[in-house]
Parts: structure tokens; sequence; C-alpha cells
């Protein structure tokens, strides 16, 4: 990986730095936190007056700069009212007022506005340039001063970065900031994620929504700019040229002047081009390296505006990659860099105990992306948040695919046109703040149908805003009243536990964009001890790590290739409050599974999907006999006896009757066409399906369940096909003691016994008994 300059850039020391010079505030400390550890609370990791000092804008930097995080004065007011006179308390920024890291932790309603303060002073060697002051979020309304003066226009969005020219407001000596944040959550009509007004403390409740987060909770810097300056890079590999495509962006006068772009390696540049700011310019990369999980190598970028002494100059970073949606093997599936690779991922809430939304510390926020390496997985969906840039850095350096939420508004409202504009706006300067991160390759459009509208129309939107990247224009398409916009890149089903199947379809590719959520309580590391829930209690880690790799080898062995899914989102990464069912505990103190068992599984799934051929073909429409491979059994087949599935002889002696309820006739499957089901001979639209584990010949009800309990995806096994459940991978199609059952290896019934069970599940299709 080619060096990167961000970590090393330091912060100017401030002339002057804390609160402002009201001292009647108390001594400011910060309340504890309820989960603690090294990832956690701890004063020597998260310093008092300059917490997260780390660069946040790896993409776009500039050497000179100040960190503004650290104790302000705060006061909370109501929402109506203006300036407090006195600020009677201090809160450590960027850490919201609900948090234990703020030193407030107290509830914040749509009755309040929060209010904070400070003072600096510019430094001397900033002389003559312009003062921006910049936020990397906020939620929700945020309205800044200087020295008495308001800073443009008030801020609306609680996920997107935004920026002021100050200069005008400064006033040579020391400057005082105050800024009014108010944030209604779900009051409002605004983007909220999975955030609700709620106690600040640990409390019982079986929700998947946590505490809500407002006010300033990323960092808050000054840097010195010319007055013609960049403010963008927006940069596209073109793999197909050897090309990096930018667009470099620009305020202050900077519009159509002279620019040049060079791309280096290793501190050698490899490739140039000069054009003007605003127009795309075509930067050579010749004999391109690829970014990708297992290499993600990043080249350095710099931009300089070519206007005369002192023009601007920037430097960030970029990855060489392409994903599209393509055929591979007759199954439309994504392919990074021309090729197809499973993409295993978790949902990634981003909560933290004492920082809520925030992390504690650079280190932690770059944690648990490291976590889903060591465990295998080489993606993260990123869930209903957007993330600090810094994220989005790590995440490239260390090689994750992610999807990338927008946040949704209330799950339990209808937008209306207000907040519907302020959605796709805050919407379109979230892709335009991300959009050159090489790890990011698909937005998602919204979540189980949670404030959902014009799906079609705002897929087509994000496509065309950001044609670079795949769109999903609603996760979990099956969950909860959601509605398919029917366009988009892909088709997102949610299965809990799963990991089920997402049907095929001829233009998207299939993916799964939740299951899982096993669960397992740690004691000692539980947000409200005895209040933890799952969509599965397991009852000891053994179990927990059985059932999750029999999740991921269920789909290597039958759900990619058998079914056609190409993509899946494991819940969750870590445990979230009082949801139980994370890979670690919420103090990220405890990984729950065997890490090397989890990893290899992982790693299986993903080598598997390099090579993955075309589904198993059935001949559909044609009758069919199915025969037994068992040994000592070859002269059995599937019949079905008073409605129930069997094995039985059948040889040409065998009378009429027998021979026809022998015979099946081989359908496109009812809940995936990718695979069949299978139709009875005798009995036209009864079909072979599995109900409470039993295999039985049935008649449909048009249900989804019976749809998908009916249809079978078969594999190739050795001397026959293996037949696996669509809306089961892992368990198949099994006969022991001449009944049929959907059984798994080594589960926990009697038909799950592990003798001769791989030759127990696969069979022979063969002629018809009869035809």
């Amino acid at each position: 990986m080619a060096a990167a300059v961000v970590p090393a850039l330091a912060a100017t020391t401030l002339l002057v730095s804390g609160a402002g010079p009201s001292h009647a505030a108390p001594a400011w400390e910060p309340k504890p936190s309820s989960m603690t550890g090294p990832l956690t609370n701890q004063a020597h990791q998260v310093p008092v007056d300059d917490p997260l000092p780390e660069y946040p804008r790896p993409q776009l930097t500039r050497p000179d700069w100040a960190d503004l995080n650290g104790i302000w004065d705060f006061a909370v007011t109501s929402r109506d009212a203006g300036q407090p006179a006195t600020f009677g308390e201090r809160i450590r920024v960027p850490f919201v007022p609900e948090s234990s890291l703020s030193g407030i932790q107290r509830k914040i309603t749509q009755n309040d506005k929060l209010w904070y303060k400070r003072t600096f002073t510019v430094p001397s060697g900033w002389s003559g340039r312009h003062i921006q002051l910049n936020f990397g979020a906020s939620d929700w309304e945020t309205t800044v001063w200087v020295n008495g003066r308001q800073a443009g226009d008030a801020h609306r969005g609680g996920y997107d970065s935004f920026s002021y020219d100050i200069t005008s407001l400064l006033n040579g000596g020391t400057n005082t900031i105050v800024i009014s944040v108010y944030d209604p959550t779900e009051a409002g009509g605004q983007a909220i994620g999975k955030q609700r007004v709620q106690d600040v403390t640990p409390h019982p409740g079986k929700s998947i929504v946590y505490t809500a987060s407002s006010g300033i909770w990323q960092t808050v810097w000054l840097e010195p700019t010319a007055p013609a300056h960049i403010t963008r890079l927006d940069m596209v590999p073109r793999l197909e040229d050897n090309t990096l495509r930018v667009t470099v962006r620009g305020a202050g006068g900077a519009d159509g002047t002279g620019v040049k772009v060079t791309v280096s390696s290793g501190g050698t540049a490899v490739g140039s081009a000069t054009g003007t700011v605003g127009d795309e310019l075509s930067v050579p990369v010749p004999g391109a390296r690829l970014w990708t999980p297992e290499d993600p190598f990043l080249y350095d970028v710099t931009a300089e505006l070519t206007g005369g002494a002192g023009a601007d100059k920037v430097g960030g970073y970029t990855g060489m990659r392409s994903i599209a949606v393509k055929d591979v093997g007759g199954v439309r599936r994504p392919v990074l860099n021309g090729n197809f690779v499973f993409q295993t991922g978790t949902l990634d809430q981003g909560y933290w105990p004492d920082g809520i939304y925030t992390a504690p510390t650079d280190e932690a926020l770059k944690y648990d992306l490291q976590k889903h390496k060591d465990l295998g997985f080489n993606m993260v969906r990123k869930h209903i948040k957007v993330e600090p840039q810094r994220w989005f850095y790590w995440a490239d350096r260390l090689g994750l695919l992610v999807w990338q939420d927008m946040p949704s508004m209330d799950s339990g409202k209808t937008p209306d046109t207000a907040a519907r504009a302020q959605w796709e706006s805050e919407y379109r300067a979230i892709i335009d703040q991300h959009r050159s991160s090489p790890s990011l390759i698909q937005w998602v459009d919204q979540n189980e149908g949670w404030g959902q509208y014009d799906q079609a129309r705002i897929a087509d939107m994000v496509k065309a805003y950001d044609p670079s990247r795949l769109v999903d224009n609603m996760s979990g398409v099956n969950c909860c009243a959601a509605k398919d916009g029917g366009n988009g890149d892909v088709i997102d089903n949610h299965n809990y536990v799963g990991p089920g199947n997402t049907p095929t379809e001829p233009v998207r590719a299939s993916v799964l964009g939740e299951y899982g959520g096993l669960g397992y309580r740690v004691p000692g590391h539980e947000w409200y001890p005895g209040g933890g829930f799952s969509y599965e209690d397991q009852p000891t880690t053994a179990a927990l790590n059985d059932r999750l790799v029999g999740l991921l080898d269920g789909i290597r062995e039958n759900t990619m290739p058998a079914g056609g899914l190409s993509a899946s989102v494991y819940t969750q990464i870590t445990d979230v409050e009082n949801e139980a069912n994370g890979l670690m505990s919420y103090d990220r103190q405890v990984v729950k599974v065997d890490q090397a068992r989890v990893r290899a599984a992982n790693q299986a799934l993903i080598a598997a999907s390099r090579s993955v051929g075309a589904a198993v073909k059935l001949p559909v429409g044609q009758n069919v006999s199915i025969r037994v491979t068992t040994p000592g059994y070859t002269d059995r087949y599937i019949r079905h006896y008073d409605g129930l599935g069997f094995t039985e002889v059948v040889d040409a002696a065998s009378g009429d009757l027998l021979k026809k309820d022998a015979t099946w006739t081989v359908r496109q499957g009812l809940a995936n066409k990718l695979c069949y089901s299978f139709e009875s001979r005798n009995y036209p639209g009864e079909y072979l399906r599995h109900r409470e584990f039993r295999v039985r010949r049935e008649a449909g009800d048009n249900s989804t369940v019976y749809k998908e309990d009916a249809t079978w995806c078969p594999v190739q096994g050795s001397g026959g096909v293996r037949m696996s459940a669509a809306n089961f991978p892992g368990q198949y199609l099994r006969h022991i003691n001449a009944e049929l059952w959907l059984a798994q290896s080594g589960g926990g019934h009697a038909w799950d016994n592990p003798a001769s069970f791989t030759e127990d599940t696969t069979w022979a299709i063969e002629p018809p008994w009869a035809p």
C-alpha cells in the first residue's frame, strides 16, 4: 500500500484554547459509562482537551489546521429561546450530550435547543489567508455565530459535513464562537436512522432502535485556505483505459481556473493531467495495481491550482477498482474488477456505549473494521448511519467493501413534501462527501419500508448522480410492507435466522441484506444485565459457533451456487444496547465466536465464489423419477403415499399406481427461478414440500411460505444431485428409514443423524416410471 500522509498531519495548537470567558460553569468531568474497557471510556485514551485529534478529512488534506475538539461551555434552553446569558455547563466536543463521554449524559427532546460556546485566536502564521470553520457532522439544525454575527445560513442535516468561510467575521484577536443546534429526532421529519428519544442510561426493553445523538457529533476544526481554493476531488477510476477521471471542485472564485492533478505511488509520480476546475481530467495510471479486499492498494493524489504564487494545493488518495453487475454462469452477479467474488459482511450500526454515535478514539473507529477482516468478512453494510470520513479511510486502507445506507426517516410516518426534499438534499450531500472512497461500492436507498416513498425514482436519481456505484433501491423488499421499486442493480431480501434466499432475476443481482441475528449474552458485558435479546438465542458459545458456521457453509454449498445468491449481510458485528446478537459484546471486550473458525468459513465461501460454475440444470416440464443413491438402497425411488413422502422399491413389475406415485414433473422453482419444484404426476397442482421438517405432497395456497417450502435448489454431488431447501440452505431432502425429511447433518433431530448423511441426501434424476 502506498504511504499515506494523513495520520501524520498534526493540528496547530491554538493560542487560546478551551471554553469562552464565562467561568461560572463548573470544572468538567466525564459521566460514568455503563460499560468500560480498553476501547471505551478511559481517561488516558480519550483526552479531555483534545479528543479525536486525528486529521478529519483524509481525502482532501492540507498541512495547516486547528482542532476545536475539547471542552466548550454548554447550555440547554427551550427550543424557541435566544442565546442564553450564561452557559452553566461544560461539554466535551464532539461527544453528544446524551453520552457519558460528553460529561452531560442527559435526554434531549424536541422541546430543547443546545448551545455551545468557546474562544480561539487565529495562529499568526495563517495571516493573509481565508479561514474555514468545518464541521464533520452536527445533528440536526445548526446555526453558527462568530463574534456575534451569523456565519451564513443555518445548516440542516445530521450526517453530512459543512463549512463556513468566517474570514470576514474575525476580529484579529480573541474570537468567540457560539453554536445552537435543534434536534427534534423522531418528532421531526428528517433522517434519523435508528435514533429515538429515550432514557440515556441502560434500561430494559427489546428494541431495535437506540439512544438518540443530538448536536455536534463529529470533529469541529479550522483551516486556512487561499481565497480561491479546492473543496472536493471527485475521482472515478476507469480500468478499461487505465485512467483516473478527476473533477476538481472549488470555491472562492476557483471555478474555471487552471489545475494540475498528479497520481503517485511511493513518492513517484505515475501520471498527471492539467485542466480547469469543474471539468473532468483524465489522469493516466499505466499498469494500474487494482484495489481489492485482499490487496487494498492506494495511490496518492495531489491537486493544485496553477494560478500563481500561494495557489491552493491539497492531497488525497484513490484506489483503482470497478464495480458492476453482469452475467456469470447464467446468473446476474456483482463483479469487482470484472470478477465475481461473493460479498460476505455484517450489519454495522456504529453505536458505542459511551459515545453513542461517536467512537471514543480513532483506534476504536478502526477496531470494528479490523475485526471484520480478522473474522474473514470482505464487506460491511453501514446500517442507516453515515460515519466520519476517517471510518471510510480505514475501510479503504484495510480493504472492506462498503454498502452505505442512507439514514431513514421515522419508520412510523409517511414523509411530507418538505421532509422528502430535505432527505433527498442530504442524500446528495452524503454522496458528494464520500463519492471518491474506493471501498464504497453500493448505495442503499431505503430499508424495510421505513419512511418509504418514490422508490424507483430515488434509485434512478442516485444512479444518475453517482453512476460509478451499484444502487439498492430497498433493502428487505420482502419485509415489513416494504415496496420494491423494481429497479436498481440488486434485489435484496431479509431472512431471519435464514440465510434463506433471494429469488433470482434476469437483470438484478440477488443479495441478502440481513440474516442471522444469533444471540449469546455475556455476563459482565451486557448493556442492561438480563435485558438482551436476539432472533435466536444460543445456549453456549459452542452452539453459537456451530450455528453461525452452519449458516455460512449453507451459503457456500447451496445458496450461492444453486440459488444464485451473490452477497449476504450477517446481523451483526456487535451487540447494540439490548440487542445481544453481535459477534462481539457492545463494549468490544469479548469476541463471542471462534475467530479462526469463522474466518475459515468466510474464506472458504469467498474462495468457492471465484470458481462457481453454472447451476445444476434439470429438465423443466419433463417427468422424472428420483432415485436413492445410498449403497444397498439404489432400487428405491421417491414416492408419495397418503400425502407423505417415502422411498420405495420400484421396478418394471411394480403396479401402475406406484409408478405414478414415483413420477414427478419438473417445474421452475415456485420461489426461485434458478431452482426447481416437483409436481406430482397424478395429483397436478400438488408439490413435494417440507412442512415441520416432514416432506410431503401437498396442494399450494399461493403463499410465500408454501412456494419456498416447495422449492429445491440442486447442487452437484458425487453420483447425483443434492437438493437443499430454498429457504433453509444447508438443510437437505433426505431419506431415513424410508421416510423423507428436511435434515441437516448433526442437527438436533433423529433425522439429522450424520451417519451416511451425504449418501442419503444425494439423488439420481432418472427417466420417469410413468411418462
